[in-house]
């Protein structure tokens, strides 16, 4: 019964401490919202572990693929929408979707930085394409779509991959619409302050890498600190706004020195620190956070 007793005891102690956890993950597991754990229990990483060739959404880079090679054979002319086999299509996520999206830049097709991903937005600019050059409308790359795009475009120079322009903001989330909320798009990579439908100011922001993802959903601001530090990473996190388990949108020196070369332990960096302060003072605990696709 003693032994017991101790072991209970030592339990409780254990949850107690990975309650007061912060900084960009969870080590608290459980359900909330989102696309899983940031951290979990995996060994914490170093404050500037991000590898230096993560892609510009966090996620480690693939090598990018070359002209020549990337560009299948021609299908034949009777190849139709649903027998052409996509190359390229919603969900992917690689080196090649992001050099699919710069070359659509150049033809003014693509209007924001590419991030890598094929969602709504890619997959509208293709059909755009397509319609304009009377391709087949599928939304999707198969190999006529890609090969025409290569022929009336020049390869992508690494500033067009990972350009540090500020981006487009998205389509505000329908949940975004009404109150107080911090709409934050991982497709086009950035945080709106919005008032009942209305968009106040924005923001350039990255998210957490593959291993410690920052979750998606609907939450909440639980609370705020305008000088922290993270108690696992220990690393400076300037005008905190917490709202999942230990993950914030927070100022990032990182961010500002690298831009989209690093990325997160999970929390929502932002590279303005001066725009985050203004925003800082106006949020208040209780505001809706949004984090979507």
């Amino acid at each position: 019964m003693k032994r017991s007793s101790a072991i209970r005891r030592a339990v409780l102690a254990a949850a107690a401490v990975a309650l007061v956890v912060t900084g960009c993950t969870d080590r608290t597991g459980g359900s909330g919202g989102g696309s899983g754990g940031g951290g979990g229990g995996s060994t914490p990483q170093s404050p500037a572990s991000a590898p230096a060739s993560a892609g510009s959404d966090g996620k480690p880079s693939s090598p990018a693929p070359s002209s020549s090679s990337a560009a299948p054979s021609s299908p034949s002319s009777s190849s139709t929408p649903s027998s052409a086999k996509a190359l390229m299509k919603d969900g992917d996520e690689n080196e090649q979707v992001r050099e699919l999206q710069a070359r659509l830049r150049q033809l003014d097709l693509f209007d924001r930085a590419p991030t890598g991903f094929y969602g709504s937005i890619t997959g509208k600019s293709v059909a755009a394409f397509q319609e304009r050059r009377g391709l087949p409308v599928t939304s999707t790359v198969d190999a006529a779509t890609w090969e025409l795009l290569l022929s009336l475009t020049k390869e992508p120079t690494a500033d067009e991959l990972k350009p540090s322009t500020t981006n487009k903001l998205d389509t505000p989330d329908p949940r975004c619409m009404t109150g107080r909320v911090l709409c934050i798009s991982k497709e086009s990579r950035t945080l709106a302050w919005m008032i009942d439908g209305k968009v106040v100011s924005s923001f350039d922001v990255r998210f957490g890498s593959e291993n410690t993802p920052t979750r998606e959903g609907e939450f909440k601001v639980e609370w705020k600190a305008r000088e922290w530090t993270s108690t696992i990473y220990h690393t400076p996190m300037p005008y905190s706004m917490f709202f999942s388990r230990g993950q914030a949108v927070h100022y990032s020196a990182d961010f500002a020195a690298r831009g989209y070369a690093g990325a997160s332990h999970g929390c929502v960096n932002v590279r303005d620190r001066a725009k985050l302060a203004a925003l800082f003072d106006q949020v208040k605990p209780g505001d809706k956070v949004v984090v979507h696709w």
